[in-house]
């Protein structure tokens, strides 16, 4: 059953863009603009048809309420984290949701995600991560679920509140151990230079890796850097602020999938934001 999953994650052209909805999971504030009303938002991203949709347990039933074959795949959060304010709590944590995989199957997921964190100083909140990865790891292969595993470095929270770090020599292990720890498909960040790319894909040993979107920036940015991932061998794309805080969500889904689906160039995938 796991492959009939990755079936129905994967379009066929072997890749995937899942929109991530799923901000409102980690209580913090800043996360919420474009969703405030999840029942709207999740409607005009599955509208729009990308190949999956990542929303926590609690609203992934939005998504799953809607009729007919064609609606996107659900992408299942699993985890919640307090890391992402600042100034930080006094103490961190990295929890699961109760009988994740078990949820996932309920739910109709497709796959199920789950954080694997680096936070400068903060070797306990990446042990509660790994412990995590393990215990979805097993439960997964039991239930038949692709397990998603984020790896995700963050700079020191004192230069601004969730800042990713973009050295690849920092991402690569993390990936790797990623893979190593039993992934099924990675999602990971981009590096500084996109254009070395290559290297992270070769690090995750044949696994498909799907690059994180990040903060929100220009259209020609986004679809820029999305071309250039794609060439050095990602297999799509987990976008968030870049789709559902763009004035025109559908467009711009539609732009993306020419990349992702059909090796469009910016140029093109531009045209269908006129």
């Amino acid at each position: 059953m796991k492959q009939a999953r990755l079936n129905r994650l994967f379009g066929t052209s072997g890749n995937c863009f899942d929109v991530a909805i799923d901000h409102g999971m980690f209580n913090e504030k800043t996360f919420l603009a474009g969703i405030e009303n999840m029942e709207k938002a999740i409607r005009i991203i599955a509208d729009a048809n990308p190949d999956a949709i990542q929303l926590p347990p609690g609203t992934a039933k939005i998504l799953q309420s809607i009729p007919g074959k064609a609606r996107p795949a659900l992408v299942l959060r699993t985890d919640i984290a307090n890391i992402y304010g600042n100034p930080l709590p006094s103490a961190l944590f990295s929890e699961v949701i109760d009988r994740p995989v078990e949820q996932g199957v309920v739910l109709d997921a497709a796959c199920v995600v789950v954080n694997l964190l680096m936070l400068p100083d903060q070797p306990e909140v990446y042990r509660a991560c790994v412990r995590n990865v393990n215990l979805l790891k097993r439960e997964c292969e039991i239930y038949g679920m692709p397990l998603m595993v984020e790896p995700l470095v963050m700079q020191d929270n004192s230069k601004g509140a969730y800042m990713v770090d973009g050295a690849i020599d920092k991402i690569m292990p993390l990936v790797r151990q990623a893979a190593e720890l039993g992934a099924d498909i990675i999602k990971a960040d981009p590096c500084d230079n996109v254009e070395e790319y290559h290297r992270v894909i070769e690090i995750a040993q044949g696994l498909p890796v799907l690059v994180r979107g990040g903060g929100r920036v220009s259209d020609n940015e986004i679809l820029t850097r999305t071309k250039t991932l794609m060439e050095q061998g990602a297999r799509g794309i987990v976008y968030g602020r870049n789709v559902i805080q763009h004035p025109n969500p559908r467009a711009m889904t539609s732009a993306l999938m020419a990349i992702v689906h059909e090796q469009a160039s910016v140029e093109a995938a531009s045209a269908h934001l006129a």
